[in-house]
């Protein structure tokens, strides 16, 4: 066979393969959206059998800024500074969890306990002290009646919930026993994982390059790239800024003397991690609680809550995260929305990175084409079209 048809069967093969390509996903679009009950238990069962490995995954995916600082700056003059590296960090991070199980969980659980337990005896004071305002005011009762029972009976709910669940966390060593081996198995992944790791990304390059046009793998390596740098700068920065947040919390609330400071604090801390919705989220519980325990401490707390959140947005939040998703304030809410309404508080907490991703990729993408159409990013002509190849760019 000749050299032109040695090429031209290359050519015939390749598209009749993309061709094929496309079709079978049309397919199996097809199957799983008609299908979808039976897909989703199927996706079920299969994360579920995967899970010690998905963990595995994201222990090394959080420890590896660590283990690369340790690496690189502690023991760079060591012969196994990798493994002195991931030892340590494994080390510090076991130690962290040990503290926060042991100071902070009873703590937040002693207060959960005396919260419930004494629920009923809040909401007595707290309606006998809005039925004093009511007849020293000569208010109208009727409307601010209702909305005090229905807000009683909303804390009794809650209250109730919390006191079922309770038991729950007080066997969290035993919920912790029961999934161990899981557990084992994605610590032993991930330090798998973190030793490894030049090797198991120069592998998954070798496979990619094999499979994929060079200058496809070439664009895949440089958004994976960019897509780590964005998530890892994002992840580190909530955390640290949230950590920070709640500890400020709570020696302020300290200091103000506010009831359940440590439990408040955890509250504002945790739900810190989420953007823009995050203030909102944490503060409103919060008050909740405040208001059946003393009002007056609510307002204390409402007071320095709108500090503390203005001090974070303003100072600290930038000084940590900067400007590591290049999103404004409108799209970090779309991200928000959408990442929560599809995938609940984790599509909260990753739909920002993730957004920011696609945002820079659309992007880059809508300036290469206005270069090429001669066109500034403010769609004012600058010159002629530039030409791609032997072919005028559209005008």
């Amino acid at each position: 066979m000749s050299g032109f048809d040695k090429k031209r069967w290359y050519h015939l093969n390749s598209r009749a393969l993309s061709n094929l390509v496309v079709v079978c996903a049309g397919v199996l679009l097809y199957l799983g959206v008609t299908h979808f009950p039976q897909v989703k238990t199927t996706v079920r069962v299969f994360l579920n059998v995967l899970s010690p490995f998905i963990g595995g995954f994201v222990i090394a995916y959080l420890l590896n800024t660590p283990v690369n600082f340790f690496e690189r700056k502690v023991y760079a003059k060591f012969r196994n500074r990798r493994a002195l590296a991931i030892a340590t960090v494994f080390i510090l991070a076991l130690c962290i969890i040990a503290v926060l199980l042991q100071l902070v969980l009873p703590q937040v659980l002693g207060s959960l306990s005396q919260l419930v337990n004494n629920v009923s005896y809040y909401l007595d004071n707290l309606n006998q002290m809005v039925k004093e305002i009511v007849q020293h005011f000569n208010l109208e009762a009727d409307g601010l009646f209702d909305i005090m029972k229905g807000y009683n009976q909303l804390v009794r709910e809650a209250a109730t919930f919390l006191s079922n669940s309770i038991p729950d966390l007080l066997n969290f060593g035993m919920a912790v026993g029961n999934g161990v081996i899981n557990t084992i198995t994605a610590i032993i992944v991930a330090v798998y994982m973190l030793a490894g790791k030049t090797r198991l990304t120069g592998q998954l390059k070798k496979l990619i390059y094999a499979v994929f046009p060079t200058k496809s793998v070439n664009r895949i390596l440089e958004v994976g790239s960019r897509a780590n740098e964005i998530f890892v700068g994002f992840i580190y920065g909530k955390i640290i800024d949230s950590a920070i947040i709640g500890v400020l919390c709570f020696f302020l609330s300290s200091l103000v003397r506010i009831p359940y400071a440590i439990l408040i604090s955890v509250i504002i801390g945790v739900t810190n991690v989420i953007p823009f919705f995050g203030p909102i989220i944490g503060a409103v519980p919060c008050l909740m609680i405040l208001v059946i325990v003393d009002p007056w401490a609510a307002l204390r707390f409402g007071v320095l809550i709108v500090a503390l959140q203005q001090f974070d947005g303003n100072i600290l939040g930038p000084k940590i995260l900067g400007n590591s998703t290049g999103l404004s304030a409108i799209w970090v809410l779309v991200a928000i929305v959408v990442g929560g309404g599809l995938f609940g508080f984790m599509g909260m907490l990753l739909g920002v990175p993730t957004f920011a991703v696609l945002y820079s990729l659309i992007r880059e993408w809508t300036d290469h084409r206005l270069e090429e159409k001669g066109i500034d990013r403010n769609g004012n002509p600058v010159g002629p079209p530039r030409k791609a190849g032997n072919k005028q760019a559209d005008t």
